[in-house]
């Protein structure tokens, strides 16, 4: 009964060895949501594509690529492997992106970093979950559409505040930030963020949550 049972616990041990080296051959993929063209470039909507592109450039990752109906690069974040990917086929089908480049590469669902804007955080606040609904964003629904309802999956918000008076939600997320605020954006919220990645990919969820949770925001709107 003894040697069963430590057969028993081999076996599992075994098992869970394997899995844990099969997903430490997939690559992470931290996917941006945004709308493509320059009219959009600049707006509360594509600070998803800003934090990608930040954390290309800090990275060294060529994002000329396109391919998965996204702007697309391959690279890496110490000895992690990555995917970075920014959907063009603007925001509501963005999943039709995600889904494919999950499907291709085989990627676990819990290795998929979803980057979004967010009305309901304050301009320059994160906040990083490891899953959740879509919250009303129209991009994050679609790819979770796309993962067919699995919603297990990390996400990082980036707060661009609420609408001034009576303003329509949609006219305030394509529109741009002021120049100094959105400087400060920059200089604060995408510097953090890219931190916040690094740590998640490179030392765990719970260590990137604790650092997002205690970086300092900007008490403004955008």
């Amino acid at each position: 009964m003894t040697i069963q049972n430590c057969s028993s616990s081999a076996s599992i041990s075994t098992s869970d060895s394997k899995e844990k080296k099969k997903e430490a051959a997939s690559p992470w993929l931290i996917v941006g949501l945004g709308n493509p063209g320059k009219k959009y470039a600049a707006t509360r909507h594509n600070v998803g594509f800003e934090m990608v592109d930040t954390i290309a450039e800090a990275e060294g990752i060529s994002m000329t690529t396109v391919s998965f109906k996204a702007l697309f690069g391959k690279g890496f974040i110490g000895d992690v492997p990555v995917i970075l990917a920014k959907p063009q086929t603007f925001m509501n089908l963005s999943g039709e992106s995600v889904g494919t480049i999950v499907s291709y590469y085989k990627i676990p669902v819990k290795q998929v970093l979803v980057i979004v804007d967010d009305l309901d955080l304050p301009f320059a606040k994160l906040q990083l979950l490891p899953k959740g609904g879509h919250g009303g964003h129209n991009g994050m629904k679609s790819v979770i559409n796309h993962f067919k309802g699995n919603t297990g999956f990390p996400r990082l918000r980036i707060g661009i505040g609420r609408p001034p008076g009576k303003m329509d939600p949609v006219a305030f997320v394509l529109h741009t930030f002021t120049k100094q605020k959105g400087k400060r954006y920059l200089n604060f919220t995408l510097r953090d963020g890219l931190e916040a990645v690094r740590i998640l990919l490179l030392e765990g969820f719970d260590k990137s949550a604790t650092f997002v949770n205690s970086a300092k925001k900007i008490e403004q709107t955008g």
